[in-house]
């Protein structure tokens, strides 16, 4: 039973994989349309020093964001403010330091940009790890699910009043959280959150995916009932060839290196669909959708049940110290 429990993710996950890699032979990366000039909206980007989410942050920023990356390394943060600068983009871009993996610095980082006495209009929740070894973060909590998801719930959260102060309606605030297809496969377990039962890297990544988009569809639905003129978006990149794949065991590291690079996505690809849902008109004021290839798709069947996602918001509440609404 333990090692069904301990495969079965394993399987789920690879065959999600096998789908995503199928589905990117036979359909190219959506194109970015030309998007209108983002002139005085600041934006936060999480694990915006590399990857994805620099790709993410420099594209909003050659918009005329303002743009703060938002990473767990000065050097690597500092590095990419610097790249982008050369570029000669228009945009104000600076570097402000966030570990995810610890609520009191998620609280700091949401001081820090307070102080700051900014608007803020777009949140890109990109940050992310992948199949790391069984870990705990500086609270206790399982690490994919500590940082992927209860790191960006809590900063999300804080920032709340901020996105709302700043939107209007006509010109909403923009959440968007990147989530992963693994979500497909993913299996939640409201008894046992950090996998502490039986645990499982393969498991716990694709939980937190899902996770974040069962959170985006009941942040939406708060934000709706209360007027408010913000969205929410999830957003797929599909298989991207960046960093995050390190952590594959050695044979998957083997056949990964050269169907990548035909097959994944480059980070820049990767980001378009999160650049399309923080900027793009056609989503002006439209929100709780799962956004894939540039277009608006279904996302599993469990991440629209309202019970799920209402007890999933109680007891992420519960966990970070917030007073549940």
């Amino acid at each position: 039973m333990w090692l069904l429990s301990f495969i079965l993710p394993i399987l789920r996950l690879y065959l999600v994989g096998v789908k995503v890699i199928l589905y990117q032979l036979f359909n190219k990366s959506f194109t970015l349309p030309v998007l209108p000039k983002q002139n005085g909206r600041v934006a936060i980007v999480t694990g915006g020093a590399r990857g994805m989410g620099y790709e993410t942050a420099r594209h909003l920023a050659s918009l005329g964001m303002h743009v703060v990356i938002a990473g767990n390394s000065e050097e690597e943060g500092l590095q990419a403010v610097k790249k982008i600068h050369r570029e000669g983009i228009e945009g104000k871009v600076e570097f402000l330091f966030l570990d995810l993996c610890s609520l009191k610095s998620v609280r700091q980082f949401v001081q820090r940009f307070k102080s700051r006495a900014l608007p803020l209009h777009v949140l890109v929740n990109n940050a992310g790890i992948m199949l790391v070894t069984e870990g705990k973060t500086e609270d206790g909590f399982e690490l994919h699910f500590g940082l992927n998801y209860l790191g960006h719930f809590l900063l999300t959260m804080l920032l709340l009043g901020d996105l709302k102060r700043s939107g209007r309606h006509g010109s909403c605030s923009r959440i968007v959280t990147v989530s992963s297809a693994t979500h497909y496969g993913a299996r939640l377990n409201m008894d046992d959150l950090q996998g502490s039962l039986c645990y499982s890297a393969h498991g716990a990544y694709s939980q937190s995916k899902l996770a974040l988009v069962l959170f985006t569809y009941q942040l939406q639905e708060q934000l709706t009932a209360g007027g408010f003129p913000v969205t929410s978006n999830a957003v797929d990149p599909g298989m991207v060839d960046t960093d995050l794949y390190s952590n594959l065991c050695a044979p998957a590291r083997v056949v990964k290196k050269p169907v990548a690079k035909i097959l994944f996505r480059t980070p820049a690809e990767g980001a378009s669909t999160a650049i399309l849902a923080a900027s793009a008109c056609q989503l002006e004021g439209i929100g709780g959708c799962y956004l894939y290839n540039g277009a608006k798709t279904k996302s599993a069947d469990i991440t629209y049940d309202h019970h799920v996602q209402a007890e999933l918001w109680k007891q992420s509440c519960a966990l970070i110290g917030l007073q549940h609404s």
